[in-house]
């Protein structure tokens, strides 16, 4: 995923290399992640996956867990 555009979390605060940061790959696929602090450690997932994790993700903030 190198020379992709990462976008990092609205949650990340005043900038600092604690963020998660996601990319797409060209084709649409698959989606990276990976923490700023470590950005060689990049974690891919499909699509589906991903956007299953961001619903969980989004449910519990909703719910206050």
């Amino acid at each position: 995923m190198t020379g992709h555009r990462w976008k990092r979390s609205s949650f990340c605060g005043g900038g600092g290399n604690n963020c998660v940061e996601v990319a797409a790959d060209d084709t649409g696929g698959d989606i990276a992640i990976r923490n700023s602090a470590r950005p060689q450690h990049v974690i891919t997932v499909g699509r589906p996956a991903f956007v299953s994790l961001v619903g969980h993700l989004r449910s519990d903030v909703t719910s206050g867990n």
